[in-house]
């Protein structure tokens, strides 16, 4: 169990990152445990022949069977939304010393021993932590930049817009509420618990006082659980399954809009109105849509101008959502009034685990 001790100070800094580099070491799991992540398959199974090109047994050797990827690999975003090669050269200037204690730490209790493809770890850290490198920018302009990055980065600035708006009208209670099932909060402290004994007595146990310097909330691709990595000196930093990955799919069937809406708004604004229950960028429902961003733009001022939809700028984005009226008018509840759908990752017991 890891306890974190929030204050009034922890959480006005509570705050939102997404990490392309965090998602591209969490990925390496659809390689070595493509079943827990369904939504993603058809994608990755596109890029496996890309995939296959690389070092294939370095790439996935760095994954356990629990699917616990070393702490190195996924350094602290220090913005809400850091570039990936920036990222890849902190990645480059991990401190040596750290490489191969925390590949033990990854490996030994629940495998029994390192890799034999990362054993050169030991006796020279540098050269695999260059190896690594080299091989995760492969990877990343190989496999995830061309198409599978644009789809992901819109489900997670999404779900950052979602879960911002919740902070804001229904308090820290309910956020962390919705983060997940392992998650608790009871006003004072944040605590992250494991149900299967044999994976919980695994898992470090960690207390982390109250610091001032908030909690970093981070929704990823590649995970059915909250989880967290916890860094003596610095805040918590918790992971959370992000909301909408079923739009990873091949492609999004728009809902049908009854007559009287088509009437009202036209077919093409009906679909996408009743599309706007998730903040949405426009490249994105364009690519739902199967049409030009050109259009969804065109069609978009109309709704917006008519007080049907909100916007939201998330970094260089911008996300359209149905505002209230919109929600009155399609006759769909306004998101967050009702649960039933919003908690969408289940509870995987012997699911990721911080380190």
């Amino acid at each position: 169990m890891i306890t974190v001790e929030l204050g009034l100070d922890e959480l006005a800094a509570t705050s939102f990152a997404c990490s392309a580099l965090l998602e591209t070491g969490m990925s390496l799991r659809m390689w070595t445990h493509p079943g827990y992540y369904a939504e993603q398959v058809p994608l990755f199974n596109r890029m496996r022949p890309a995939f296959e090109r690389l070092d294939t047994e370095l790439l996935t050797a760095l994954v356990g069977s629990w699917r616990w990827i070393p702490d190195f690999l996924t350094p602290r975003p220090t913005t809400p939304w850091p570039d990936f090669h920036r990222e890849l050269a902190t990645l480059r200037a991990t401190p040596v010393e750290r490489i191969w204690p925390e590949l033990e730490q990854t490996f030994v209790k629940i495998d029994g021993a390192v890799p034999a493809r990362l054993l050169r770890g030991r006796r020279d850290p540098a050269g695999l932590l260059a190896e690594i490198a080299d091989e995760f920018e492969a990877y990343w302009e190989t496999c995830l930049a061309p198409e599978w990055w644009p789809r992901a980065r819109s489900v997670l600035e999404s779900d950052i817009v979602y879960r911002a708006r919740m902070l804001v009208e229904r308090g820290a209670g309910t956020l962390f509420g919705e983060l997940g099932d392992r998650l608790s909060w009871d006003g004072r402290r944040l605590r992250i618990t494991w149900d299967a004994s044999a994976y919980a007595a695994a898992v470090p146990k960690y207390d982390v006082p109250a610091t001032g310097h908030g909690v970093l909330l981070a929704p990823t691709c590649f995970a059915h659980g909250a989880l967290s990595m916890i860094e003596p000196t610095l805040s918590a930093w918790i992971l959370y399954p992000a909301r909408g990955l079923g739009t990873m799919a091949e492609r999004v069937v728009p809902p049908p809009a009854g007559p009287a809406l088509e009437r009202l708004l036209g077919a093409p604004r009906a679909r996408m109105l009743l599309m706007l229950g998730e903040p949405v960028s426009t490249t994105e429902l364009a690519r739902q849509l199967g049409v030009t961003p050109g259009a969804v733009s065109q069609h978009l001022k109309v709704l917006l101008d008519a007080g049907l939809t909100s916007r939201a700028r998330h970094g260089r984005s911008v996300l359209y959502a149905r505002s209230p009226l919109g929600d009155s008018l399609a006759g769909i509840a306004p998101p967050g009034l009702s649960h039933s759908g919003a908690r969408r990752g289940q509870r995987d017991e012997d699911d990721d685990a911080a380190r």
